[in-house]
């Protein structure tokens, strides 16, 4: 699987998505802090997340003895943003010049 695909993957899910929010909000956390932020999730569902983001290179993980600390990868979300979506903003920037125009005339 393609980097862009594996970041789409792992963003298409609303769970894995928390986590990066959560991640940017608290930059270092551990494996079990994620897993009791989502207390209906059982802990392998998490971990199975936490492997999935951690595939899309989104978090990296760092062991000390026995824990594991997460932290958010940015990097791959700007490469997908500027190798993906940023084709589509000539059609954007069009859309606003139609609705300036439309709004000015």
């Amino acid at each position: 699987m393609s980097q862009p695909d594996a970041v789409f993957e792992a963003l298409a899910d609303p769970t894995r998505r928390a986590v990066l929010e959560l991640l940017r909000s608290k930059p270092v956390m551990t494996a079990g802090e994620l897993a009791a932020a989502f207390p209906a999730i059982s802990r392998p569902a998490v971990s199975r997340h936490l492997r999935i983001l951690r595939e899309a290179e989104l978090v990296t993980a760092t062991k000390k003895g026995r824990e594991c600390f997460y932290s958010l990868e940015p990097k791959p979300l700007a490469e997908v943003t500027q190798a993906w979506f940023a084709q589509f903003a000539p059609l954007w920037e069009e859309s606003l010049a139609q609705l300036k125009k439309r709004a000015e005339g």
